[in-house]
């Protein structure tokens, strides 16, 4: 591979606009932008007259199922589907089988993901009711997950004490995850016949807030699927409170009406919501910090055992560029806010070093996208392991074209270029 990488013709975002741009990478990071740049000889000249290009996305919601789920998908498999979907970095979640939940499970989990993996990635340690004083002595994971309420695994901090111990031991300026629904609510309304109502989500996330503050400590809600939620969130942040938050994008473009039509396939946790939930999300995304995806493969054989007994969960990593790109054409949010909700602002967030910004400095991380072309989500095609996606059929507008990680052409039209092992653990900026 030349030092010098020069792609010349492309648009860059700036501000409430687009103009045209040259990019001049140097080894691993960019070394310019710029209206126009004089390479230096030693210079490989891209032509990417036409395409958009944006910060490589980061997605920090994703269940990679490696280890003991490889059967719905894999370090491999779920990497690359993120390099399709133009994402360049994911942070994978721990409820595995073995769950990542102290020194060694995560460290084997991260030579497996640093072997196999073609996008960069980091992984989350996992709370339990008894491992507070030791993950918190593992500056290796991107992140403490803490489940207030039991989802895919066995991954559940339900009681006050052992919330407590977490909230007061893991570091505070590391990022501590928490899925937000309140188990005994959980249980209680599925004995009633009802799956996990709004109330569920805002007692949890009114218990995290009041735990965070009390001991200090950075707070991440994920998936917020409601507007208490994300009003509880906003109150918190007008506090001072160092509080973030993320929205799905099944959270923002499917619905109550959607489950209905999808079956199990649109099962996941927290549910679906009705569409003043929905619509609710779109207007309040000023106050959301960004958007993930929490990808959850499982197999049609295994969503086909019914609504009742199918897992939760959907994949999501190739769709959600696309689908976000055509809420762009129909002015539901502009192109600076889609970077800053998939790459700077994931990137703050969690404290990723040199990456989320199109920046002399940053890692080249580049995702080039045909903004106008039209075409079809469907199952075919996909490289997630479980082959299907709840979007199939829909019509949407801009296309992932090409990947550049860490300056590197790793996708291009259809193909990933890069081996297994390419993957790198992500830094987290002190």
């Amino acid at each position: 591979m030349p030092r010098y990488t020069l792609l010349r013709h492309g648009w860059v975002v700036q501000g409430d606009t687009a103009a045209p741009m040259e990019i001049l990478i140097a080894d691993e990071r960019i070394a310019a932008v710029s209206r126009a740049i004089i390479p230096p000889d030693d210079t490989e000249v891209v032509d990417v007259s036409g395409l958009l290009v944006l910060p490589g996305l980061i997605d920090v919601h994703v269940h990679l199922r490696e280890p003991g789920g490889e059967h719905k998908e894999d370090f491999t498999s779920g990497t690359r589907a993120a390099l399709a979907g133009g994402v360049t970095t994911v942070l994978a979640m721990p409820n595995t089988d073995p769950p990542l939940t102290d020194r060694a499970t995560l460290e084997r989990a991260l030579a497996l993901a640093q072997a196999k993996a073609v996008c960069d990635f980091g992984l989350l340690v996992g709370a339990t009711p008894e491992n507070a004083a030791f993950v918190a002595e593992i500056p290796e994971a991107a992140g403490l997950k803490l489940y207030m309420g039991a989802s895919t695994g066995s991954l559940l901090v339900a009681d006050f004490a052992a919330q407590w111990a977490h909230f007061t031991t893991y570091p505070p300026d590391r990022v501590l995850a928490v899925h937000a629904e309140d188990e005994e609510a959980v249980r209680h309304f599925a004995r009633q016949g009802e799956r996990r109502p709004p109330l569920c989500a805002a007692l949890a996330v009114v218990r995290a807030l009041t735990l965070a503050e009390a001991a200090r400590r950075r707070l991440h809600i994920c998936h917020l699927s409601t507007a208490q939620e994300l009003a509880l969130v906003q109150a918190a942040k007008a506090r001072g409170l160092p509080v973030t938050c993320e929205v799905t994008p099944h959270h923002l473009f499917l619905s109550r009406e959607d489950e209905a039509r999808l079956g199990p396939l649109g099962k996941m946790n927290p549910p679906l919501r009705e569409r003043e939930e929905v619509e609710a999300l779109w207007a309040g995304l000023d106050g959301v910090d960004c958007i993930a995806t929490d990808h959850a493969p499982h197999t049609l054989e295994e969503k086909a055992q019914g609504m009742e007994a199918a897992p939760a969960g959907v994949p999501g990593l190739e769709t959600m560029l696309p689908l976000l790109l055509t809420a762009f054409h129909q002015g539901r949010l502009t192109l600076e806010t889609l970077i800053r909700l998939t790459s700077s602002g994931p990137a703050r967030v969690y404290g990723l070093a040199r990456k989320g910004r199109l920046a002399p400095g940053y890692d080249a991380d580049l995702t080039l996208v045909a903004l106008d072309e039209r075409w079809q989500l469907s199952d075919e095609g996909l490289f997630t392991r479980c082959g299907w996606t709840p979007f199939a059929g829909r019509e949407v507008k801009g296309r992932v074209r090409r990947v550049y990680l860490r300056g590197r052409l790793a996708y291009a039209d259809g193909e990933v270029l890069v081996e297994p092992g390419y993957g790198r653990r992500v830094e987290i900026a002190a």
